[in-house]
């Protein structure tokens, strides 16, 4: 059931974000007077699921059709609005413009006033960019509501009297350590600990003012790469609330714990003698015995509902754990969570302001991707409907849209072919040059492009069917 909750929330998300997008095509197109032949939710290869459209003032339906009858062609200067099946996106056809269609019969004739290719470069450059501004603004909008609405939740730093639990990476090659508190970030009181993983991971970070568990304060100075230090390391979230050690709730098959005899509702106590009060303690006590064979206190029930201690044997991996996955824990400094309401006016510049902040912070994202590392770690529509909870949940699902709002808006503003950034290329090339690119040019650039966004898409999708193959999703 969860698959289709989260499904039902992308399928929704999708269908709002697409429209609006070939809208912010569509009016500014219509404004120039430019003829919109097509306006299409998702893609319609080989047939579509409705098409409408006016011919000679009538109203003409068609459910299930291939190529448009015959019949509706009769009338050239009203739009077909219709909905594809092929949910990757959607689309308007604009006349006189090289686009998916690839309609070079329409090319070889004379151009027609009404088309796009007959106005002049500033108009086409305002149509182009038409999808991206809304998809932008709209991000910021959806922010904006969602801080109004329900306002914001979270953790402060200053309250927290246990300190943070902190990722073993960052306690072994910095010094700070679970249960420290994180005072300042470059100088400045950190009133967020949720947002200090996004700044060391993506907003160069240079110095954390921390006070130990002893009473010292200290500030920590970070190299200039240390986001991705931390990403190579799998270091994140390398920082959080402290929890205390609970049950676990599942076993990975095949995994060191399961070899070790861990099975679910277990509670782990003690690794070699020590003993453990939160689950940040064991996660230390094993990435410090990497590659090594730990003995583990652990709690089970046995038929009576009785609770017996056990002692295991087990080998850590290389990466400093077992294969196992706890259950809800209880959080040791609930009264740090402190919810904010905005008034509609802070709502507005809080909104604008995380809208931002999320667009720099998914820019930043992509020097990741051009590791080995985050080249595996690029997913396609399973790893996007996982961003959605397995409940729906509107706060949730607005928070959401309006991420993937701003990710479309800088994923098509990129100057691949056959995105709208191709397209802004060559017009602000025109707009320099004073000539437009040849149509052959542009012919074959759009085939590039879409040759390079299928090869994407189906990399990002196959590495999806990896990570189901594995048990990842």
């Amino acid at each position: 059931m969860d698959i289709w909750i989260k499904a039902a929330q992308l399928f929704l998300s999708l269908a709002i974000l697409v429209t609006l997008h070939e809208l912010g095509h569509f009016i500014p197109a219509k404004l120039f007077k430019t003829r919109i032949e097509k306006f299409y939710l998702f893609f319609n290869p080989w047939f579509s699921l409705l098409r409408y459209k006016k011919v000679n003032g009538k109203k003409k339906y068609s459910w299930f059709t291939k190529e448009s009858p015959e019949a509706w062609k009769e009338d050239e200067q009203t739009t077909e609005w219709g909905l594809g099946w092929l949910p990757l996106g959607g689309y308007v056809k604009i006349a006189g413009m090289i686009d998916e269609s690839m309609d070079k019969e329409q090319m070889d004739k004379p151009a027609q006033p009404w088309e796009f290719r007959s106005k002049p470069a500033w108009q086409r450059l305002i149509i182009m960019i038409g999808g991206v501004t809304v998809n932008l603004l709209l991000g910021f909008f959806i922010y904006t509501m969602v801080l109004f609405a329900w306002g914001r939740v979270q953790i402060n730093p200053q309250k927290m009297s246990n300190g943070a639990s902190v990722h073993p990476y960052i306690t072994e090659n910095y010094g700070i350590n679970s249960g420290d508190q994180i005072l300042k970030v470059d100088g400045e009181v950190l009133t967020n600990l949720d947002e200090l993983n996004k700044i060391i991971m993506l907003r160069d970070l240079e110095s954390l003012t921390v006070k130990h568990e002893n009473g010292l304060t200290e500030t920590i100075s970070f190299p200039e790469d240390i986001g991705s230090e931390l990403f190579e390391n799998g270091a994140f979230p390398a920082f959080g609330m402290r929890t205390k050690s609970s049950f676990i709730e599942s076993v990975d098959g095949g995994s060191l714990a399961e070899e070790a005899g861990l099975k679910s509702k277990d509670k782990i106590i003690e690794i070699d003698g020590e003993k453990l009060e939160y689950f940040d303690q064991i996660q230390s006590a094993l990435y410090q015995n990497k590659n090594k064979a730990v003995m583990l206190s652990v709690l089970r029930e046995d038929e009576n509902k009785a609770l017996d201690t056990l002692l295991l044997e087990a080998k850590v991996d290389p990466d400093g754990k077992l294969g196992f996955a706890v259950g809800i824990s209880e959080v040791a400094d609930s009264s740090a969570v402190e919810s904010i309401a905005y008034t509609f006016g802070n709502s507005i510049v809080e909104g604008t302001k995380y809208g931002l902040n999320t667009l720099g912070d998914y820019v930043s994202q992509f020097k990741f991707i051009f590791t080995k590392k985050g080249a595996g770690s690029i997913g396609g529509f399973a790893t996007i409907g996982n961003l959605f909870p397995p409940v729906w949940d509107w706060h949730a699902f607005w928070m959401q849209t309006a991420l993937l709002s701003i990710i479309l808006a800088f994923m098509n503003i990129l100057p691949i072919p056959a995105l709208d950034g191709g397209h802004v290329v060559f017009l602000i090339y025109e707009m320099i040059t004073g000539k437009e690119a040849p149509l052959k040019v542009l012919e074959y650039a759009q085939y590039v492009g879409i040759f390079l966004l299928l090869g994407l898409m189906v990399y990002a999708n196959g590495n999806d069917l990896v990570r189901w193959i594995n048990g990842a999703f």
